[in-house]
Order: C-alpha cells, then sequence, then structure tokens
C-alpha cells in the first residue's frame, strides 16, 4: 500500500486546463504503475489515464485522448494529470491510484489497490 494525497482541483469554465497532482508515501513510487480515475455524478468510476514507472507504457481513455495528458516525477513521488480544453462531461470526482508494479506494462484495474481521498473537478459550461 501506498498513501496518496490529491491536489489542484477545482472550477473551470469549458476550454479552460487544469493540473491535478498526487504525492505518494509509504513505499518506493518507481515500485507503482500510477494511474488517474474519475467518477461522474451518478456514474461508475472509469480509468482514465494510466503510466508505468518508466514512462514508456501509459493509457489514455478514448474521452480524453489528446486533450489529457498523465507524466509522474519518480524524484518527487508525484504523477500529475494535465487537462486542457475540458468539456462539462469532465466534471467528476477524480482518485490517484497506484498499482504495485515494476515492469513496463499497465495492469489491469483490479490491480489498482491504493487510492487518494479523491478530489473534485467542475467544468461549467
Amino acid at each position: 500500500q501506498v498513501q496518496l494525497v490529491e491536489s489542484g482541483g477545482g472550477l473551470v469554465q469549458a476550454g479552460g486546463s487544469l493540473k491535478l497532482s498526487c504525492t505518494a508515501s509509504g513505499r518506493t513510487f518507481s515500485s507503482f504503475t500510477m494511474a488517474w480515475f474519475r467518477q461522474p455524478p451518478g456514474k461508475d468510476r472509469q480509468l482514465v489515464a494510466a503510466l508505468a514507472w518508466s514512462g514508456g507504457s501509459r493509457y489514455y481513455a478514448d474521452s480524453v485522448e489528446g486533450r489529457f495528458t498523465i507524466s509522474r516525477d519518480n524524484a518527487k513521488n508525484t504523477v500529475y494529470l494535465q487537462m486542457n480544453s475540458l468539456k462539462p462531461e469532465d466534471t467528476a470526482v477524480y482518485y490517484c491510484s497506484a498499482a504495485p508494479n515494476d515492469d513496463d506494462y499497465i495492469p489491469p484495474v483490479p490491480d489498482f489497490s491504493s487510492w487518494g481521498q479523491g478530489i473534485q473537478v467542475t467544468v461549467s459550461s
């Protein structure tokens, strides 16, 4: 397990940008694949983006491809989600998550076992 704390959420107008950060503690950060999930109101939690420890493998949901960028700084134990061209349908609680994995691939969703508390992102039209 690793402890995760998100920051950077808030309210933004459609077309704007936000950058989420997630800082980890408790275990070796580079031993984890990091990801961002989101849960829109009344819907299930969904995987948005994921990044292997080396940065060599990454995943984006079709709905955010080309608009969102996931990155990580292993020296700072931090993963980021840069969100550009935001749309009202991006409104959700965003969660940082970690899966134990020191190989260069994205593990299946059930492997993501550590979670942050979640942070609200609201995009107004």
